[in-house]
């Protein structure tokens, strides 16, 4: 049975759901241990950073401290990736490479590679990557091998896109605890979007695939994005995890003789 008095101390801390972290708490540590977690939770710092992992789409993801915390709705990054069945994916602005990490689990022959600016959530990357993948530090797809170049399947990335004005009001959790460099996304938070369209015809094949993950209000920008750099994007969203992201295909001439105009596609869950 949890500790009553551990509940308290949650709640008044202000953990909305005291009773059940308090509980996964428990099961991860006791004494001395279990009352520093305590204490780092209670003061503020994510519960999985406390608890050192996250899990997303039933995957347990190792997330070390001073790590972007992987969202839930990053999911449909993941799932739009696995459809297109790539035989090589890049994750950039991986953080501690969820996408590539789902990736490996459903399609475990494909050839992985996740690229960071922040060496801290790198070392995460690797431990969830488990050998299955190659890690890189570097900007966007700079520290990329040069044999990708022309290659890849699918180019993926839930980049910062909140802009800097906003994160003032994002809530203390990810304010304080989660690295600016992860969450800012410049003045109108889509200047990685940008730079991430412009580089990505590059580095994908023939009909390849460029995924971002965006807001639905910054979607049709996002799209332009992709489209001025010769891409044909479709913005995508799902509604039972309130993600959106922009599928943006590369050559799409190749694959059809009108391509029309960008469009819209729900998932429903």
């Amino acid at each position: 049975m949890t500790d009553p008095g551990l509940v308290q101390r949650l709640r008044a801390a202000g953990c909305v759901f005291a009773e059940d972290e308090a509980a996964l708490l428990s099961a991860e540590a006791s004494g001395a241990e279990l009352e520093l977690l305590v204490r780092r939770r209670a003061a503020g710092e994510p519960l999985e950073t406390v608890l050192g992992w996250v899990e997303v789409d039933g995957l347990r993801l190792v997330v070390g401290r001073g790590c972007f915390v992987p969202r839930q709705r990053t999911v449909l990054l993941a799932r739009l990736a696995i459809e297109a069945r790539p035989h090589l994916l890049v994750e950039v602005c991986c953080g501690v490479a969820p996408i590539a990490a789902l990736v490996a689990r459903a399609l475990p022959g494909a050839e992985l590679h996740a690229a960071d600016l922040d060496p801290v959530p790198l070392t995460s990357a690797r431990l969830n990557l488990a050998g299955r993948g190659s890690v890189h530090e570097g900007d966007l797809t700079a520290p990329l091998p040069t044999s990708l170049r022309g290659r890849v399947d699918v180019l993926v990335a839930n980049a910062p896109y909140v802009p800097t004005a906003e994160i003032a009001h994002m809530p203390p959790e990810a304010r304080l605890h989660e690295p600016t460099v992860a969450l800012d996304g410049g003045v109108d938070g889509l200047d990685l979007h940008r730079r991430l369209a412009r580089e990505a015809p590059a580095w994908l094949r023939p009909g390849g695939v460029l995924l971002i993950e965006t807001s639905r209000r910054q979607a049709p920008a996002t799209a332009a994005a992709c489209a001025a750099a010769g891409l044909v994007p479709a913005i995508v969203r799902d509604d039972g995890i309130d993600a959106t992201a922009v599928r943006a295909v590369s050559d799409f001439d190749r694959l059809t003789p009108d391509p029309g105009p960008p469009h819209f596609r729900s998932i429903t869950p």
